[in-house]
């Protein structure tokens, strides 16, 4: 479900959300991010919608804000790792 791109870049950057590191290898961190409901998307207007469907609330907070949130990890390819934590 998750391209390799995605699987290591949550490895190298998990500190981000988590204190511990929840995953060590590609597989665990794959099975982590199913389990967590996680989602790859293109844009910041997706991240938005996917937060509405969460029931997380954004309004009064810019797309910039919304994408630092802890939970958004934006890809280098420019797509956005979004994670239910």
């Amino acid at each position: 479900m998750f391209d390799k791109e995605v699987i290591n870049y949550f490895l190298e950057n998990q500190n981000r959300l988590f204190d511990e590191d929840v995953a060590t290898t590609p597989e665990e961190a794959e099975d982590f991010l199913d389990d967590a409901m996680a989602e790859v998307v293109d844009s910041i207007e997706e991240v938005i919608e996917y937060f509405d469907e969460m029931g997380v609330d954004t309004d009064g907070l810019s797309e910039e804000e919304i994408a630092q949130q802890a939970e958004v990890f934006t890809l280098p390819d420019g797509r956005y790792l979004v994670v239910n934590s």
